[in-house]
Parts: structure tokens; C-alpha cells; sequence
């Protein structure tokens, strides 16, 4: 019989837990670490690595390396042009209008890339554990559509998973957090993650984990606050040399690696040092991008993107009907929540609540899965996750309109049914409707969920379509 697993399959790194000995635990992988880097590579010699092994080749190899895939799956390819100029490898659009990675003339699904980096976590944990795994709970950003969320799935089967539920990574932290909680709290999680910012509002206690509402960016996360002090040093670099980084691959993946260093760094001091020698060379030799970094200027230029998570924590707020004084902890997701201008925006939105210190950020939500996974294999007893949809669920009317039938943050399961007449008399001999999903974007702008069609239709005056959406997890399992 093999293992059930957590996995928070992260954009920029992944975690595997397991349930044993009565809590859960992270699992190393092969090279002794408890994070694996989200990244794959494709050798000019047909070898594919996976984790650590590809992130080290990835300067030499940047056009064959693959990394943030989390950020395009499920997408199509008209959806992702911000993501797809943020990195140095190929995006392409391939058959449907999908996104797609090119390496070596060959195109890869972002699934399949996710699907290697499960693979390997599967199979490190295999190895660590003396047990074969084979089902996992996989966690997603609770703003996630529909598509991206099969799309996860999916990935998991490429892995040879049997994937038991898909959880939102805000509600897999709370339920970490919560699980031995006696006394009732309300707890608000900030999860700014790699690709994506999620903020959920729950109950916990005795058992029980309630999601009260959930909002979130799903165009935001720490890559962003990356991009920018690349951009910093790639610019200062062009004016002092009248060369431009950003269109050699090689050095833009040099950028990149030094930027996301530097971000790290400047979360525990207040200035640092970015040395990058042989960067580039022109026909006077070669040149060295030799930069100091300060916190009070990265900070400067990523002011507005710490600000757009302040209307997100407001609407989760509002939406569960709780003021800052409601709020009995904070707890803070991805690693991104390390930097000290997040921390004090959160400070500032929940009344001057340090954030609970208690959970590792990047540990966390797999912790959350592993238990979820436990509680589903009945190896975990009187613990209930109540979870809601994310998103508001309706049908597609005539215009283009979406008529909404579930409201966004519904507790599932739920199941709710409208009645709707065709469109025109004597209308047939079949109609069809598309199922949609938004937050609070423009009716006409909602993502589709799917689609249904129907026979033998009668006439307008006598005829109906009954609609009746319904969930009982985030996504379809």
C-alpha cells in the first residue's frame, strides 16, 4: 500500500510532508534539503535535471531552463505576456492558444513541467520514507481558477499521482496552525508566494477550520519584487556602459539569480553588495556590474507593489465581516512575507499584531497538505476543513452577461439551481450555455468552468434551462 503526501508545489520552491508519528513532518529531499527549487532543465546533451542540479546550470543554460512554470499553467498564451517578457526562456503559444515552453525546438506544457518537479519530490520522499508514494494533496493559490486548478491535477497524474484533493495554500497554513488549537481564533494568512498573493480570514479551534472569505492577486508575488531590482541594476548598468543586460540571456539569468539574492538578503540587513565580474565584454574588453544595493531604495521601487496587497486583506475583511480588532493572529506564508515592508504593511492593516513567528513560511502550507492527506487516508480523526469558492460561479446569458448563481466565499459543498428560458422562440434544435467564474471582474471578462449543452429545446414562452452549479472543494476532484 503506498504513502499519501502533502505538497505544496510552490513557484519558486516545493515542499513534500508526510503524516507519522501523530504530526506532520517535511520531508528532505535526495540532496538533504527540505525546499526543492520549482525548476527544470534540458541539456544541449538531452539530459533533464530537476531541483538544485538545474537552478546551478541555469546561468550556462538559460534558454533550457525552465523556472516559474506555476505562473503559466493554465493559462492561455494572451493571458501571460507580462509573465512571459520576465524570463529568459522561450514562451510560445501552442495548439488551442496555450501557453507553452520552446527549449530545443520542442514545446513543453507547464504541466509537465510541474510534473517533473512532483516526480522528484514523490520519488526523493520514496526513498526517504521506504515507502512507495502515490497519492497526494496538492496545494494551489486560493485564487486560482478553475482551469489552473485542473491543470494541477493534471500534473499530478503526469507524476503518477493519485491526487486526493486540491486545498488553497492559505487554508492548508490555517490548518497547520490550527490543529491543536482548543480555544476559538480568528486568524488572518498573508500568503505572498513566488507568482501569487492569497489572504484568507478563519476560524480555527477545537478541530474545526472555518475559511470565512478569500481575496487575493493571482498577477502578484516575490518574482515581481525581483524583476524590479533587476531592472534597478540592468538600467544603472546601461547608462554608466550603454549596454542593455536584459537582451543577453545568459547575463539576464545572472540578473536574476543575483536580484533574488540580493531581495533575501536585504530582509535581514539594511544594504548589499551585488558583484557580477565578465557580465558582458564589448570591443574594449570585457565589463564587471559591480552595484551596492540599499533596503530604503528596493523598497522605494517596490512600494506599489507592496500596496496591492492592501486592498485584497481589506476585501477578505469586509467580505468575512471582521475590523483589525477581530483578528487574533497573523499568520505570514511564502517567503516573500520575510521582507520588512510586508510585515509592517501587515502590522498596519490588523492594528499593530505582530505576526505569529511560530510556522516556518515556507514549510507551512505542505504541513497543512501532509494533514489534509492523513485526515482523507482516516489516519488523521476530529479535524473538519470548511472551505469556500473563491470565486463567484455562474452561467453565461445572452450578451455575453454572466448571471451569478454561487457568490463568491460560499462554504462548500453547496449546490444551487436557476431556472433560464432560451433566448429566442422556437429555438432549437439544441442550445448550449458556458459556465463562468469570476471575483470581481466584469461579467464579461469572467473565465470559463466549463460548458453544457441540451436537446430538443421547446419554445420560449414554455421552454426552461435549469442550471445547477455545484462544488464541494475548490476544484473538481
Amino acid at each position: 500500500m503506498g504513502k499519501a503526501v502533502g505538497i505544496d508545489l510552490g513557484t519558486t520552491n516545493s515542499v513534500i510532508a508526510v503524516w507519522e508519528g501523530g504530526e506532520p513532518t517535511v520531508v528532505p529531499n535526495a540532496e538533504g534539503s527540505r525546499t526543492t527549487p520549482s525548476i527544470v532543465a534540458f541539456t544541449e546533451g538531452g539530459e533533464r535535471l530537476v531541483g538544485q542540479l538545474a537552478r546551478r546550470q541555469a546561468i550556462l543554460n538559460p534558454k533550457g531552463t525552465i523556472y516559474s512554470a506555476k505562473r503559466f499553467i493554465g493559462r492561455h498564451y494572451d493571458e501571460i505576456s507580462d509573465e512571459a517578457k520576465a524570463v529568459a526562456y522561450d514562451v510560445v503559444e501552442g495548439e488551442g492558444g496555450v501557453a507553452r515552453f520552446k527549449v530545443r525546438d520542442k514545446l513543453y506544457a507547464p504541466e509537465e513541467i510541474s510534473a517533473q518537479v512532483l516526480r522528484k519530490l514523490a520519488d526523493d520522499a520514496s526513498k526517504q520514507l521506504g515507502e512507495k508514494v502515490t497519492e497526494a494533496v496538492i496545494t494551489v493559490p486560493a485564487y486560482f481558477n478553475d482551469a489552473q486548478r485542473h491543470a494541477t491535477k493534471d500534473a499530478g497524474r503526469i507524476a503518477g499521482l493519485e491526487v486526493l484533493r486540491i486545498i488553497n495554500e492559505p487554508t492548508a497554513a490555517a490548518l497547520a496552525y490550527g490543529m491543536d488549537k482548543k480555544e476559538h481564533e480568528t486568524v488572518l494568512v498573508f500568503d505572498l508566494g513566488g507568482g501569487t498573493f492569497d489572504v484568507s480570514i478563519l476560524d480555527v479551534g477545537d478541530g474545526v477550520v472555518e475559511v470565512r472569505s478569500t481575496a487575493g492577486d493571482s498577477h502578484l508575488g516575490g518574482d515581481d519584487f525581483d524583476r524590479r531590482l533587476v531592472d534597478l541594476l540592468a538600467d544603472t548598468f546601461q547608462q554608466e556602459n550603454g549596454i542593455d543586460l536584459r537582451k543577453d540571456p545568459q547575463a539576464l539569468q545572472r540578473l536574476f539569480e543575483a536580484a533574488e539574492k540580493a531581495k533575501t538578503e536585504l530582509s535581514s540587513v539594511t544594504q548589499t553588495q551585488v558583484s557580477l565580474p565578465f557580465i558582458t565584454a564589448d570591443a574594449a574588453g570585457p565589463k564587471h556590474l559591480t552595484e551596492t544595493v540599499m533596503r530604503s531604495k528596493f523598497e522605494q521601487i517596490t512600494a506599489d507593489l507592496v500596496e496591492r496587497t492592501l486592498e485584497p486583506v481589506k476585501q477578505a475583511m469586509s467580505d468575512a465581516k471582521v475590523s483589525e480588532n477581530d483578528i487574533d493572529e497573523v499568520i505570514l506564508v511564502g517567503g516573500s512575507t520575510r521582507m520588512p515592508a510586508v510585515q509592517s504593511l501587515v502590522r498596519r492593516l490588523t492594528g499593530g499584531k505582530d505576526p505569529n513567528m511560530s510556522v516556518n513560511p515556507d514549510e507551512v502550507v505542505a504541513l497543512g497538505a501532509a494533514i489534509q492527506a492523513g485526515v482523507l487516508k482516516g489516519e488523521v480523526k476530529d479535524v473538519l476543513l470548511l472551505d469556500v469558492t473563491p470565486l463567484s460561479l455562474g452561467v453565461e446569458t445572452r450578451g455575453g452577461v454572466m448571471t451569478k448563481i454561487v457568490d463568491r466565499n460560499t462554504t462548500i459543498p453547496v449546490r444551487r439551481s436557476e431556472t433560464f428560458s432560451t433566448a429566442e422562440d422556437n429555438q432549437g434544435p439544441s442550445t448550449s450555455s458556458s459556465s463562468r467564474a469570476n471575483a470581481n471582474s466584469p461579467p464579461t471578462t469572467a473565465s470559463s468552468a466549463g460548458s453544457s449543452s441540451r436537446t430538443s429545446v421547446r419554445h420560449r414562452a414554455v421552454s426552461h434551462r435549469s442550471r445547477s452549479p455545484s462544488t464541494s472543494t475548490p476544484t473538481a476532484s
